[in-house]
Parts: C-alpha cells; sequence; structure tokens
C-alpha cells in the first residue's frame, strides 16, 4: 500500500519549506519508500502548463442486443479464486510520472500570456476561468499579504457554490487546526484539499498530499501539474521520485493534517487521537450526498427498486415467497415441452416449492437455493434495463479479473455507441497505438469499439488510464472493475452494477462490509450532471434482496488501527549503535546515534490508535458489558423454577397451589422420561444406520436425505450423495481437520444403560460427508440422516483411464479450503456445510430433488428395538400433553398463566440482552490493542537472529540491511540478499532471483518459480516486452508489477 498502515485515509499536510513530514506521533519512525505523494512548491510567477482536455460527451444511442452469449454474474462468481490479492496487486501498479524543473522558474508576461492563450484552446469554460481565478488569487497575495485568504477568496476559485461542510472543513485549516473530514464518497472532499492546496502555495508554503493507491497519486499529480505548473509539482512513490530533497520522516506538531474519509461510525475517535498526540483538530461531518442515490435490485426478468416507498425496508415484490410464485409460473411455461437434461427435476422442484407455499410451510433452504438459482440474470438482462431507462454510463464492479474480462466479451456484439463516438474511439485509440504500440490490449479492442472495457489489475497502467480518460469522455459507457476502483479514482457514472455481495478471500468467501458496499455505490451521481444516481445490486446463488437489504441498513463499520509491527519498522525504532569492522581492528565498534529501550519503544507503538481507542471505548464497552451481564443474571433468576415456584404459592391460595406444585412436579419427572426415551429412540436409530453405511462404502454412490431445523425453527430437506465415512479417507485434508480440530470434537457417553435391561448400546457416533444437491458439502453424523435410497450414481469410470466417481469426488473435496460453518448442533454431533466449488457444481447437478426420489427406493432397516423404542416415546410424549391439559384445568391455572407469561417475555428480553452482549463482545475484540505484544515477538525474532541486540541496542550487519530494505519480509530478504553465493551470480541471474523473491511475497520455505525468475532474465537480459509477452502466460499487468517490484528490490541491493 502507499499510505501509512495507521493512516487508511488521504491525508493533506501544510508546512513550511524548512520542515519535514510525516504522519505519525513525532520519534516514531515511518517507511516513506512506501508512500505515494504529491509535493507542492512554492509558487512565485511560474505559470502552468496545461494539457488539453477532451470535451465529455453523454449521448446514449440505441443498442442492439444479441440473444446468444450471455453471461450471468453466478458464472462470473466462480472466476474470482485468481484475483484474491487484487487489491493488493492494484496499489502499485501505475506507471509513475517523472520529470522535475527548477523551483525558481520565472516566465516574461508576453510569454506568460502566449502559454495562457494556447492551453485556453483546449480547455473548456469552467476550466479557464478556474485556473485564472487560481493565478489572480496568487497575484492579490503577493501584492497584498497572505492576510487576505479566507473561506470566501479561496470559495471564488469555482464558479458553483461550495457546500457547508467544505467550508467549515477550509475555515477550521484556514485557523490553523488539523482538520478530520468524514463524509459520503463523491461529495466533494477533494475539493477541501484542492482549496488547502491553493492556499498554502499562495503563502509559499509546501503540502504534501498522500493517497492509499498509486495510480490516485498519479491522478492528482497530473490534476496539480496542470493548476500550479509542472515545475511546482514533484511526486514520491515507491519506485520513483521527483524532488528526491524532500525526505517523510517525522510530523512536528506545526504541521497541520487534512485527513480525508469517507463516512465511518467512529470519525470522533479518529479526531480524538490525533488531537491528543498532534495538536488542535478540529472535526468536520457530513451524511448528506449531493447527488442522491436510488437503489434497485435485478432479477433474471425486472429490475425494481430495492426498497419501499419510504425507503426503510426491502420491497415487498423482492420476497422470497413472492418470487417463488412468480418464478413457477415463468419456469412451467418455459420448460413445457423441453427436452434438455433433468428438465423432468426442474419442474418437480418449482411444482414442489409452489404447492410448499400454498401449504403455508416455511421455504427449506434447498428451497431458497432453487428460487435463487432461477432468478440469476445473464449480463445482458441487466444492461437491456440500464439502457432501456437511460441509466449509463455504468461503473460494473465484479471481483474477478476473469469475470469483467468475459462480461467484455459477452457484449462484443452488442452496440452501445453511435457512429460518430465509434470514430472518436478510433481516433483515439489510433493515438495510442502510436504513442504507445505495446500497451494495446488487442483482447479489449473489439469491445472498446462497442463501448464496454474492463479495468482490473491484470491491464497495463497506461491501458487504464486510456480507458478512464474514455470513459470520462463518455465514449465507454460500461466499465467492468474490481473493487480496486472503488478506492478514489475520479471516475463517477450515472450507475453503479454491485455483481456480488460476497467475494473470496484467502479464508474462504467472505461478505462485503458496510462500508464495502457504500464505498463502490458512491461512485454513483456525477455531480452537476445527474439528478440522481443509481446503485443496482443483482441476485446471485449465494445472495437475494433480504441480505442487500439487510447489509444496507446494518450501520456503518468503525475505523480500526492497522498498526501491524515489521522488522524493518523494529529495527529502525530500536536500533542505537552499529557494528563496523576495520581492516586493522577487527572488534571496534562505534555508535552512530543512540538507540531506544523497550520501554521507550513501548511508550511509542502505545500511543497508535488501536491503544487510543482502547483505553477509551474499551473502558465504556467493558462497564456497558458488566451492566448487560449482571441484568442477565438477574433476570435469569427471575424465570427460573424456583422463583416461578415462589411466585405462585404468593399468589394462590394454599390448595390451588399445592394442586399445580404437584403436577408441575410430575410434568417435569415426565418430561425427563420423555427426553431420555428420545435419546433412546434415536441410539438404535443410528444403531440400525451404522452397519447400512458401512456396507454402501465400497460400492455405488447412493442417494440419501438430510434433514434439520435451524436456529429458528424452520426445517430443512437436503438432497445429496453420499460419499463415505470421513475416517475412511486416510489422509485426507478433511480427515486431518476433523480428527485434529476441536470444534468437531465429539462429546457423547461411550455407553447407554436403558431402563435398567442388561443391554449395552455402543453411541459412539461418526462424520460421514456428502454433495448436496445445492452445490453444497455436507458434514455430519448418523443422527441427521433421514434416509438412504437404492439409487444413485454408478462408482464406475466415466471414460476409459479415467478414475472412479468416488474417486473424483474425494479429490474435488481435498481441493476445498475446508471453511466450514455450523448449521445445528447437537449432543450426538453436529451439522455442518461448506460451498463447493465450480468442479462440483455439474456433480451437484445430477443430484435429483426429494420429490422425484420415491418412496420405494428406501432402504432404511430398522431393528424391533429401534420400533419398540418409537412407540415407548409416542407413548410418553402423549403422557406429557395430558398432564399439561389437566394443569390447565385447574383452579389457580389462570393466575398461574399470568406468571408464566411474565417469565417468557422475560425470557425473550434475557435473548436480546444476549445478543447486545454478544455485539459487544465482538466489539471490545476488535479494538483490543495487541501491537506490543506483537512488536515484542517481532524484536525476539530479531535478536535470535542476530540482527539486533535488544539489550544493548546495537544493530548487527544483518539488521543494517533488514532495515533499509523494504519488503513483505525485511528479515528474510536481508538473508537471502546477504549470501556470498550471489556475488557470483551476473546480472540476469541476479534479477532473476530478486523477481522470484517477490512475485508471490514472501512464503517460507522459500523456492524459486521457473517462470517467474525465468521472465525476469530474459528481460535483464535485453528481451524487448513484445518478445516477453509471446512467451508469457500471465496477464501484461501481472508482468508489469513484477518486473517493477524486481527493480524496486534490485535498486536496493549493494553486493
Amino acid at each position: 500500500m502507499n499510505t501509512l498502515p495507521i493512516f487508511p485515509l488521504a491525508q493533506i499536510c501544510a508546512f513550511p519549506p524548512s520542515k519535514t513530514l510525516s504522519f505519525f506521533h513525532p520519534e516514531t519512525p515511518v517507511q516513506p519508500t512506501g508512500l505515494g505523494f504529491c509535493c507542492l512548491k512554492s509558487l512565485h510567477r511560474s505559470t502552468p502548463n496545461h494539457s488539453p482536455q477532451f470535451p465529455t460527451s453523454y449521448k446514449f444511442p440505441r443498442s442492439l442486443f444479441p440473444s446468444e452469449s450471455q453471461l450471468s454474474d453466478a458464472d462470473e462468481e466462480d472466476e474470482e479464486d485468481e484475483d484474491d490479492d487484487d487489491d493488493e496487486e492494484a496499489a502499485d501498479e501505475y506507471e509513475d510520472i517523472s520529470g522535475e524543473v527548477s523551483d525558481s522558474a520565472e516566465q516574461r508576461d508576453d510569454e506568460f500570456e502566449s502559454s495562457v492563450d494556447d492551453a485556453l484552446e483546449a480547455k473548456s469554460r469552467f476550466e479557464e476561468f478556474k485556473w485564472q481565478r487560481v493565478e489572480r488569487l496568487r497575484s492579490e497575495v503577493r501584492e497584498f499579504g497572505e492576510e487576505i485568504i479566507d473561506v470566501d477568496e479561496l470559495a471564488s476559485i469555482y464558479d458553483f457554490r461550495i457546500d457547508k461542510f467544505q467550508r467549515l472543513a477550509v475555515q477550521a485549516f484556514l485557523r490553523g487546526s488539523s482538520v478530520i473530514v468524514s463524509a459520503p464518497t463523491s461529495s466533494g472532499k477533494t475539493l477541501i484539499a484542492e482549496a488547502a492546496a491553493v492556499a498554502t502555495v499562495a503563502r509559499g508554503k509546501r503540502i504534501f498530499y498522500t493517497t492509499p493507491l498509486k495510480a490516485l497519486s498519479n491522478q492528482k499529480f497530473r490534476e496539480f501539474r496542470e493548476t500550479f505548473g509542472d515545475s511546482l509539482v514533484g511526486l514520491l512513490t515507491g519506485d520513483s521520485a521527483i524532488n528526491k530533497d524532500a525526505q517523510v520522516i517525522y510530523c512536528p506538531k506545526e504541521v497541520q493534517i487534512i485527513c480525508l474519509s469517507a463516512t465511518v461510525a467512529n470519525p470522533d475517535e479518529l479526531a480524538g487521537w490525533i488531537g491528543q498526540i498532534h495538536g488542535k483538530t478540529e472535526l468536520v461531518v457530513s451524511s448528506k450526498r449531493p447527488v442522491p442515490l436510488t437503489w434497485h435490485f435485478s432479477t433474471k426478468t425486472s429490475l425494481l427498486p430495492l426498497l419501499d416507498e419510504n425507503g426503510t425496508s426491502m420491497n415487498r415484490k423482492l420476497s422470497l415467497n413472492h418470487l417463488q410464485l412468480y418464478s413457477s409460473g415463468i419456469r412451467s411455461e418455459k420448460d413445457e415441452g423441453s427436452r434438455r437434461r433433468f428438465s423432468k427435476n426442474r419442474e418437480t422442484n418449482t411444482s414442489y416449492n409452489a404447492n410448499a407455499s400454498m401449504n403455508g410451510r416455511s421455504l427449506s433452504k434447498n428451497d431458497i437455493n432453487t428460487i435463487r438459482r432461477s432468478q440469476v440474470p445473464q449480463v445482458t438482462d441487466i444492461l437491456r434495463h440500464l439502457h432501456s431507462r437511460d441509466m449509463l454510463p455504468a461503473i460494473w464492479f465484479i471481483f474477478s479479473r476473469k469475470g469483467c474480462d468475459a462480461s467484455v466479451q459477452y457484449l462484443e456484439n452488442c452496440k452501445l455507441l453511435d457512429e460518430c463516438e465509434i470514430s472518436e474511439v478510433e481516433l483515439a485509440l489510433k493515438r495510442f497505438r502510436i504513442q504507445y504500440p505495446d500497451a494495446v490490449r488487442e483482447s479489449s479492442v473489439k469491445g472498446l469499439l462497442r463501448g464496454v472495457a474492463a479495468h482490473h489489475a491484470g491491464c497495463l497502467p497506461l491501458w487504464k488510464s486510456f480507458v478512464e480518460e474514455l470513459f470520462q469522455r463518455g465514449l465507454v459507457k460500461v466499465v467492468f472493475a474490481t473493487e480496486t476502483l472503488a478506492a478514489g479514482i475520479n471516475m463517477p457514472a450515472r450507475t453503479a452494477v454491485i455483481a456480488s455481495l460476497s467475494k473470496r478471500s484467502e479464508s474462504g468467501r467472505v461478505q462485503l462490509s458496510s462500508n464495502e458496499l457504500l464505498q463502490m455505490a458512491g461512485r454513483a451521481g456525477r455531480r452537476g450532471i445527474d439528478e440522481r444516481g443509481h446503485v443496482v445490486l443483482v441476485q446471485t446463488p449465494y445472495e437475494g434482496a433480504e441480505e442487500c437489504s439487510k447489509l444496507l441498513f446494518s450501520g456503518l463499520e468503525p475505523l480500526v488501527s492497522q498498526f501491524t509491527a515489521s522488522y524493518g519498522m523494529v529495527l529502525n525504532l530500536l536500533a542505537g549503535g552499529k557494528i563496523t569492522r576495520r581492516s586493522n581492528e577487527s572488534d571496534d565498534m562505534k555508535a552512530s546515534r543512540a538507540g531506544r529501550t523497550l520501554e521507550e519503544a513501548r511508550k511509542l507503538v502505545e500511543q497508535s490508535f488501536g491503544n487510543y481507542v482502547g483505553s477509551n471505548v474499551m473502558l465504556s464497552a467493558k462497564e456497558e458489558l458488566s451492566k448487560i451481564q449482571n441484568e442477565i443474571e438477574m433476570l435469569t433468576s427471575e424465570v427460573s423454577d424456583e422463583a416461578i415456584d415462589r411466585k405462585t404459592r404468593k399468589l394462590l391460595p394454599d390448595r390451588a397451589y399445592k394442586e399445580i406444585a404437584d403436577l408441575q412436579e410430575e410434568l417435569r419427572v415426565e418430561k425427563r422420561v420423555r427426553s431420555e426415551l428420545r435419546r433412546r429412540m434415536e441410539i438404535e436409530r443410528m444403531s440400525a444406520l451404522r452397519p447400512l453405511l458401512e456396507e454402501l462404502e465400497g460400492g455405488d454412490l447412493p442417494f440419501m436425505s438430510l434433514q434439520y431445523n435451524d436456529a429458528e425453527g424452520v426445517q430443512h430437506l437436503v438432497s445429496a450423495v453420499y460419499l463415505g465415512k470421513v475416517d475412511s479417507v486416510d489422509g485426507s485434508k478433511l480427515g486431518n481437520m476433523v480428527y485434529a480440530n476441536d470444534s468437531f470434537a465429539l462429546h457423547v457417553e461411550p455407553e447407554l444403560y436403558i431402563g435398567g435391561s442388561e443391554k449395552q448400546h455402543n453411541a459412539n457416533v461418526f462424520y460421514y460427508v456428502a454433495l448436496g444437491s445445492d452445490n453444497s458439502w455436507y458434514l455430519f453424523t448418523e443422527k441427521w440422516i433421514k434416509t438412504m435410497y437404492k439409487t444413485g450414481f454408478p462408482n464406475v469410470a466415466l471414460a476409459h483411464g479415467d478414475a472412479l466417481p468416488r474417486e473424483i469426488m474425494r479429490m474435488l473435496l481435498d481441493k476445498e479450503e475446508m471453511q466450514w460453518q455450523k448449521l445445528v448442533d447437537s449432543e450426538l454431533g453436529g451439522l455442518w456445510s461448506m460451498d463447493g466449488s465450480l468442479e462440483t457444481w455439474s456433480w451437484s447437478l445430477n443430484v435429483p430433488v426429494l420429490n422425484s426420489l420415491s418412496e420405494d427406493d428406501e432402504v432404511l432397516r430398522f431393528s424391533q428395538a429401534y420400533h419398540t423404542a418409537v412407540e415407548c416415546y409416542r407413548e410418553q410424549r402423549n403422557k406429557v400433553s395430558r398432564l399439561k391439559k389437566k394443569i390447565s384445568r385447574t383452579e389457580g391455572f389462570k393466575g398461574y398463566k399470568k406468571i408464566v407469561d411474565v417469565a417468557k417475555y422475560t425470557e425473550e428480553k434475557i435473548r436480546r440482552l444476549k445478543a447486545r452482549s454478544r455485539r459487544l463482545i465482538n466489539r471490545i475484540e476488535q479494538i483490543e490493542p495487541s501491537g506490543w505484544k506483537e512488536f515484542v515477538k517481532v524484536s525476539n525474532a530479531i535478536h535470535e537472529a542476530r540482527a539486533l541486540d535488544i539489550n544493548t541496542q546495537m544493530i548487527f550487519p544483518l539488521g543494517e540491511t533488514a532495515a533499509t530494505i523494504r519488503g513483505e519480509n525485511e528479515l528474510w530478504l536481508a538473508m537471502v540478499l546477504r549470501n556470498k553465493i550471489l556475488l557470483d551470480l551476473k546480472p540476469p541471474q541476479l534479477a532473476a532471483l530478486c523477481g522470484s523473491l517477490v512475485s508471490e511475497g514472501i512464503k517460507i520455505p522459500c523456492c524459486l518459480d521457473g517462470q517467474f525468475s525465468g521472465m525476469v532474465e530474459a528481460w535483464a537480459s535485453g528481451l524487448t516486452w513484445r518478445e516477453i509477452m509471446m512467451e508469457c502466460a500471465m496477464d501484461e499487468g501481472d508482468l508489469a508489477r513484477l518486473l517493477r517490484r524486481t527493480i524496486d528490490l534490485l535498486a536496493q541491493v549493494w553486493l
């Protein structure tokens, strides 16, 4: 990333020319090489070197949509595996803009007027007036002094009225305060930064503008050069430096800081922390969007409002029951006469859902998945709605590079541009090809001429800049982009389409946070162009309108500290003297500077944002949690049997009380007997199932039915194909996990005596695994099996030489990430599920729905003992029911019922308090300061590696190397780079080694990737870009990033 880990915000700092800048408390070290920022020098009579701008066009011609080649968002979901680290890659993917001229550049008046006249020919009226006003303000300050600078003078730069929050922030800055601004995405926060830059430069001071993305740094660099001139703007990023004398190390308190953030839940905490460690800080918060947003939801056949008329709840037309009935009618007509494979199963399934709705039964997980799959729209379905409703241009967020590229290809025959616009694109493309022949992405040209493009980390930075330019000119109507585009690039659209609410990560599929959703949605709505912005959420196999509404109304998430202790940071913080070797005095030691003790370092680390939040918020959160827990304890005592008995005794006459008390005691005894008999029945059933399951292990793969009730009491029935017992898959990833992870431990009594008889029953249970018709893996014990069937998948190879189906499915299971979710638990083991993959999808489609399976195919064979246990349980259940009726006919039942009703209300209150308690515990875990513990662990590792003596603060040669390296694991890189073997390597070989080290981050054990190292060696040997790409399977953007990272590491190597 190009921003400091403790400050994930865009920041602006203004300070006198003699000062330097950082974003930590004084004495806290930073790594300036990871920072991308623009540096503006003081201006005298120099003039901005304007570059031409293209006029923006917003014309939406009628398009022609083909009926074939469609891609659904469901398909895109399965293409995300290769994009898990796109966000990190995109942080350093743009080429840096270089160039440096003198600080004292001056021009004669006639030269100034000539350059301005030339620039104005290619400028719009708004930009012409804006830059003239900036120059006029600078001239006035030079003539009358900086006292004339006020908010009105700065507001006069713009030909529109600035918003209230912008005015308040600028006023706070002019008062000399640091400023924290929290406002919605695309609300105009950058104006505050620009106004501060104008005021600072007019005063003859310097300003640093930092961003979280190198691409955004480059964009601001270009904009500031247009504003103030090429000679007065510098750029520093991880691999490029302009104005290198501007070192970024510390941040004195006299430096003003402006932090610009999208809306978060706790901006007051951030402002309080900066105010405590840095100085006077003012907070400006705005929740108003200048362009209101309208939320939509797209299904296969329609684009409906996501919310009701009041905007307070979900549109009822998007409920599952409504979609179920609607899809049933549509599907039945569509499927009539269809001869596609499994059409019969699909028809049966839809009619089953409709009958379920009419019967009033709650929808099961299988029902919900079926409805959702039937309503997933194709890309062209959504685009038709956007085009017909004049909702273009649009940014379409897909969390997959392949999904972005595939969507462009599927729309290559959809014409979104008129002939005039096509000509403009062809001309722009021709100019780009002449200037950057190797940067043209040939696979995207056809889509570009149709008005669609992809924008992700696999594209070259130059090509992405070209796409951004065309989009801003209105020559690209739809951009399919990954999430990184929402992080601040100035590329607003009329509509933002978000293809899914979840994305793949290293830990499996995770849902977007509310902050991430709003960040992407904020790209919609162009100020001064659109009256309203539009956000379209899409039905997927994983989420529907209910999940979208829930996430939208879930509220903002708090800003949390991202402080982490790296080897380089710890070395730079602790290191004092360094050991140098002399030829005549090998043991001589010379201290270059005083180091810090661990206690001194701790005081600095404890000034982090995480500790500030911990010391304030955690205290109040723990106090509230303690009050809630005390209240839960008190209320729990009020609903205990003893408390209810006391209240009943006090309320009722003695005779009535005694009658109810005796019956209640009898009822408690009978309920215990009922529970014991139910457990006996389950054990007998499981005992009958076990030999059957063992018998089915070696043959075909039979179908089965699983049954469970969720936390809300809704019954779920799942059809699945049985794979086998977990411990029978020796050495599998699943087997190792189940037997090593305590979460899957089975705590069951080994023996059960029934009714005092001598017969003993083995109560040991085992885990089994199956693949459901909903493409989910299920891990379960015998308790959750409803029935088994004769039919199934024949365990026969599909073709000669192929593996058997059972082995194929076991291999597919072993490839999964093992991200299991517990659906339900019991004393006889739990039921777990996990999403399948694209490879298992075809297998799951062949698992029939339950309605198509006949009862005649069931193969369960229960013993007489089981049937006896069932009869005993039913008799006992009836006995309990008769006792309850008897109690309801007693003399004091009405008074007793009032007490019970109050107890039920109290129990509901206890449930709400426990939910609040869980949320508080999660909040406390989030803000629990752990920075110092991590710091100590890292310092101990450094000490053991003999890079630094933490007791004397003496740094050794290995530590010196690690302290100067920028990388993910500085200590490991230093160990590699200090190896004497490197001395014998030729330059291309050294480059190849460094390329392999930075290709996919630092992983232990470290190994060389032949593909990466080979390409880097070829590049270092002089091959051209085109020659390398001819033999390269990587995306252009990936290769460019690899070479850039290699250059960055090579620049740090000395041998």
